[in-house]
């Protein structure tokens, strides 16, 4: 069998597509094109769940009417009697029609109806003798009519493309895409039901800075006409959370879009999802804490266990979470190095360098012992963290946010949670000395005058609101496209957002 070219395929869809046109401009001359006068009382999922399990005599005996509506998926004609498939926001149900019960003109229509239109179907629910419950339909009307036909796959959209770039017809044709996000809104629910019941306060803080602050990534930058003044998408709302903790909120959290102008890959889109909560009165060991209670509680919302399976391996989230330093990750999971060795600049940075790290680029040429260390971690030890496993105690030197330990120098309190060998949530017990964080701040804008394009600025508002004293607090980011990547084992974040981000068509 030939198989079809990428025109002829086209040429055919055209066809398809003039054919509706021409059905909906019959429709138009009736007018009768899109009405919006009908409301079902119910749905494909609840009608199965309430009499999948009776038979038929007693089902006959119920005589229970309905209303639904739904695209259809499914259609087969058989002379005076005809089957279709409805699919609604819950799932599908069968559909009978017969000339007798419909009238000739009703059936008539409903024979150049086509897959892919929204209908409309009263009736009463039976089981036909196979025992598939159904709605033997007294009425049915064209409530939208579908211009473009659907993919020919019975089981889902097969081209990744098409599935990014259409997410309307992924949601349609893939029942599996579906089940990936009615997932992830279980997870986002538990999530703040977690965290209200915790004590927090949702907020929203601005989308738009005058300054980019609250991590290390490169901003996208825009223009305020009316203010005439730069503006930046804010990729963290770090400092606005904590300035309402000054405030006196002293349990916030928000969830919602951070926007980083760095690459897209399986693991990165430019527009993502972050929760970020703080506590005041808290540490970086109470949010540990914290964090991994959370994060299972989601996964039992989502999935219905905190055992997970992602990529064909067991992701277990119901046992403690591990928490080593860098060095002791870098020893447990790179093993050949000694503890001498990553003691040693010398040696860290020979190392680096044959690993083909940039050690004379703007970030590793003026790196210490601590970030050293880091790069030599993210370089041999961080994809091998598949088991939820907290990396502690992050020098000073790369985490200009953090508290200082007061037992440890050069050492914040700080984690960051990995799984699946990516990194979750970044969490610490927040700087609150408004004269060491000014400092931090100068130390960051002398990188990024050194060619450091993802350092911080300096931002004196934030400076000022802990001059008026911020309790001692703890605060941490949870990337929630990677969280919900694990919960519904999906390979790309692109299937965990809708609407992805992609190079234009043309």
């Amino acid at each position: 069998m030939n198989e079809s070219t990428p025109s002829s395929t086209a040429t055919d869809e055209n066809h398809l597509i003039a054919e509706r046109r021409g059905k909906l401009a019959k429709l138009r001359a009736q007018g009768v094109a899109y009405p919006n006068d009908f409301q079902p009382d119910s749905h494909a999922a609840a009608l199965h769940a309430a009499y999948d399990e009776l038979d038929k005599e007693t089902l006959a005996e119920v005589g229970k009417e309905v209303k639904v509506a739904g695209r259809m998926m499914l259609k087969r004609v058989m002379g005076k009697a005809s089957f279709a498939t409805l699919q609604d926001s819950s799932g599908r149900i069968q559909i009978f029609l017969d000339k007798n019960t419909l009238g000739e003109d009703i059936y008539t229509q409903f024979k150049t109806w086509d897959i892919g239109d929204i209908v409309a179907v009263e009736g009463t629910m039976f089981k036909t003798n196979k025992g598939e419950l159904s709605v033997h339909a007294a009425t049915v009307r064209l409530l939208t009519k579908s211009l473009r036909p659907l993919p020919d796959k019975f089981h889902g959209v097969a081209d990744t493309e098409l599935r990014y770039r259409q997410r309307y017809v992924d949601l349609i044709m893939t029942e599996e895409t579906r089940r990936c996000f009615l997932a992830r809104s279980k997870a986002m629910g538990s999530i703040r039901h977690h965290m209200v019941n915790a004590g927090f306060l949702e907020v929203e803080t601005p989308m738009l800075h005058p300054i980019p602050g609250g991590a290390a990534a490169k901003p996208f930058v825009t223009h305020h006409n009316a203010l005439d003044m730069e503006m930046f998408l804010r990729i963290a709302p770090e400092l606005y959370l904590k300035r309402l903790v000054v405030g006196g909120f002293e349990r916030v959290f928000e969830v919602n879009r951070n926007f980083r102008n760095e690459g897209v890959s399986p693991r990165h889109n430019p527009e993502f999802t972050m929760m970020e909560f703080y506590a005041a009165y808290t540490d970086y060991r109470w949010l540990m804490d914290f964090t991994e209670t959370l994060i299972r509680e989601a996964a039992i919302a989502a999935s219905g266990s905190a055992v997970l399976t992602y990529q064909e391996k067991t992701l277990d989230l119901s046992k403690p979470f591990d928490r080593l330093t860098i060095v002791q990750a870098i020893l447990k999971y790179a093993p050949g190095y000694t503890e001498e060795q990553l003691q040693d600049e010398a040696f860290l940075r020979t190392e680096l360098k044959r690993l083909g790290a940039d050690v004379n680029g703007p970030v590793l040429a003026r790196a210490g012992l601590g970030a050293l260390q880091l790069a030599l971690f993210e370089e041999t030890a961080e994809a091998k963290l598949w088991n939820p496993t907290y990396i502690i105690d992050y020098p000073v030197e790369v985490s200009p946010l953090a508290r200082a330990s007061d037992t440890q120098e050069g050492i914040t309190e700080r984690f960051e949670l990995f799984m699946t060998g990516r990194e979750i949530a970044n969490g610490f017990s927040e700087l609150n000395d408004p004269e060491d964080q000014a400092a931090r701040f100068l130390a960051q804008v002398e990188a990024k005058d050194a060619g450091d394009e993802e350092a911080m600025y300096y931002d004196a508002d934030y400076i000022r609101a802990l001059e008026y004293g911020m309790p001692p607090t703890g605060g941490c980011g949870i990337g929630i496209d990677r969280l919900v990547m694990l919960l519904t084992d999906s390979p790309s974040i692109r299937d965990v957002i809708l609407f992805p981000h992609l190079r234009r068509e043309d």
